[in-house]
């Protein structure tokens, strides 16, 4: 029998209905790592990829990143045989003389985000890996520690990570200076923008780092710490949860969207960490529900190599969608979902009965991040302008596009010289020579009124483009007033669906019309009424460049434009039902009115949160 890539994901088999299903998830994420653990156990290195920063530090991710499920674990009065190599591991680690010492920090680095984890660890179960120091250990620690923080963390969620060392310090009884801890609670306070929302930092981005980094990490500081800053975490904790409910699909898919996807099921983390912080922002069977639906979500999918670590990628392996930061422990920031183990089997987390979240409406506004959140099906697609990253490898569809799906998530270009070749999956590209080609990177200008996105933006410094986004659900339509000095090629694509082998998927295009019919999608895309004639082709796209599913199928309607104006009117669907075909697809949404939208947008348009920050430089 050939390799099953399913079939070495830790979590088949696993109902991760209850407690105990959730030790036995994590226990079996950790196991295949412990053949990856030094002789001094202060290492774990997975593999020989590397990420920017130095081997020791990606060998301390290796190391660190599993207690932000173990330390749960063990603070649960979990079993767990190895607590023996984190002690020893972190006394090596923190010794200067030691073979397998970490490295000494000397100004921002890596090994600031990893001894997040080592504090948090510290602060939650002292007795497994403090207890058991020698003196001598227990000073290097604290040293080691207290040097790591006088140096400035990155301006955006890693100022948590000096909070969390500083409570670890705390506890342990070490004399540090306090000022400093207060100073990034003040900073961070810096990034909030109401309703519960946060930016990472002051950056035009809005993403699952505010639910899995900087409510996560604010929660857990609400349990452990008792001031002012505690109870503001809460407090937003419970308005951003009736928001970022409506990310999840029923069947505990989120959107994939934004940057670090490789940290997979810490989507869940937030859900998590209200269970760990006792705030009951939602019902608890509706916490409890969003939490391990979507752990289950991953049960399926191939995210582990044949030994059971996991790899880095979304729903499989895929280094083309990584960050310059992913190393192979990467990953392993997943294990923040497991939060919940460190609460007692008697928490109504935990006796709740699961409990599905009423039925959200099909069209939800998000002011702050700048998205329309509508329902599709199954599916849960967000309508999105407003955001850019200009720093990340990808970062352009991971932010830019004009639509991101909980079920066909969105792709990454495996090459700028591909015009004719490329995905284009919810963008519109364009090409002055049919070979390079040029799509949304950032806004001049973002707003929303009620349901409508408006963004204005240039693909080259000659070519401005204006863009509605309309939801119709099931459909969504998008609108193009383009201005050009010269004649142009385009192309614009609609959702990616999975590509069976053997050609066994229904393929149909022209004019102004394409899409595929596959085993258990409908993917199509329809010219409404533009100004200049567009074919449709149905894009076999590159592998691995979708981050759910390995090969795609992509609709496109592809053309040319003359210099002057070009209106462009779209219409777009997506469902997980093959019967759409004559359904849903026989009965289009009409194109809007120019002046209608233009109208709507002057009257009642506001300005996106995301965009109001500064402008990154590229």
């Amino acid at each position: 029998m050939t390799y099953d890539p399913a079939s070495a994901n830790p979590l088949v088999g696993n109902p991760l209905e209850t407690r105990t299903d959730m030790s036995r998830a994590l226990l079996a994420l950790f196991d295949p790592l412990l053949a990856c653990f030094s002789n001094g156990n202060a290492r774990v290195r997975l593999n020989g990829a590397a990420a920017h920063f130095d081997r020791a530090a990606a060998d301390l991710e290796g190391f660190a990143r599993p207690l932000w499920g173990l330390a749960p674990l063990g603070a649960g009065n979990g079993d767990f045989a190895h607590w023996h190599r984190f002690a020893e591991g972190l006394a090596n680690g923190t010794d200067p003389a030691h073979p397998e010492y970490w490295g000494t920090v000397n100004g921002r680095d890596q090994r600031m985000v990893e001894l997040a984890a080592l504090g948090f660890a510290l602060a939650l179960v002292p007795e497994k890996i403090w207890e058991p120091l020698d003196a001598r250990a227990r000073g290097n620690v604290v040293a080691y520690l207290k040097h790591v923080r006088q140096f400035d963390y990155a301006d955006n969620n890693w100022k948590f990570f000096r909070i969390f060392v500083d409570i670890a310090l705390d506890r342990l009884g070490a004399d540090f200076d306090r000022s400093l801890t207060r100073q990034y609670l003040e900073e961070l306070e810096g990034f909030y923008i109401g309703d519960g929302w946060y930016r990472d930092g002051n950056v035009r981005r809005i993403d699952h780092y505010i639910p899995f980094a900087m409510h996560f990490y604010g929660l857990i500081y609400s349990k452990l710490v008792d001031d002012d800053y505690a109870k503001r975490y809460r407090e937003r904790a419970v308005l951003f949860a009736r928001d970022f409910r409506h990310w999840f699909a029923a069947d505990g898919a989120t959107i994939p969207f934004g940057r670090s996807l490789t940290y997979r099921f810490a989507c869940a983390g937030f859900w998590s960490a209200l269970a760990f912080a006792d705030v009951e922002a939602l019902p608890w069977g509706e916490v409890k529900h969003l939490c391990l639906q979507h752990l289950r979500w991953w049960k399926d999918k191939p995210i582990a190599d044949r030994d059971g670590v996991l790899s880095i990628g979304f729903g499989y392996p895929n280094l083309l969608m990584s960050e310059s930061y992913n190393s192979a422990g990467s990953p392993y920031w997943a294990f923040k979902a497991f939060l919940p183990l460190a609460i007692a089997e008697d928490h109504p987390f935990w006796t709740a009965k699961e409990k599905v979240p009423q039925q959200a409406p099909d069209i939800v506004s998000q002011h702050h991040p700048g998205m329309v959140i509508m329902r599709a099906g199954g599916d849960v697609v967000a309508l999105s302008s407003g955001q850019e990253n200009l720093q990340m490898r990808c970062g352009t569809e991971k932010y830019a596009k004009f639509a991101y799906s909980a079920r066909y998530g969105f792709s990454v270009e495996a090459d700028e010289r591909a015009f004719a070749l490329a995905a284009f999956d919810s963008a519109l590209a364009f090409s002055d020579d049919g070979l390079h080609y040029r799509v949304r990177e950032t806004n001049e200008e973002a707003k929303i009124a009620g349901e409508v996105l408006f963004a204005k933006w240039s693909s080259f410094a000659d070519v401005d483009v204006e863009t509605w986004l309309v939801p119709a659900a099931p459909w969504h339509i998008r609108l193009h007033r383009i201005r050009t000095s010269r004649p142009l090629w385009i192309a614009e694509g609609g959702f990616a669906i999975g590509r069976r082998d053997f050609e066994l998927d229904a393929l149909s295009a022209s004019g102004g019309i394409a899409y595929a019919v596959g085993e258990a999608d409908f993917t199509g895309i329809l010219d409404l009424g533009s100004s200049v004639k567009r074919s449709g082709i149905v894009q076999k796209a590159m592998p691995n460049t979708n981050v759910i599913v390995a090969k795609t199928l992509v609709p496109q309607l592809r053309g040319q434009i003359p210099a002057g104006e070009t209106i462009l009117v779209t219409a777009v669907l997506a469902l997980d039902d093959p019967a759409a075909l004559s359904c849903a697809w026989t009965t289009p949404p009409k194109a809007p009115e120019i002046a209608a939208l233009e109208a709507l947008v002057r009257e009642k348009g506001v300005t996106v949160s995301a965009i109001e920050a500064p402008g990154q430089m590229p």
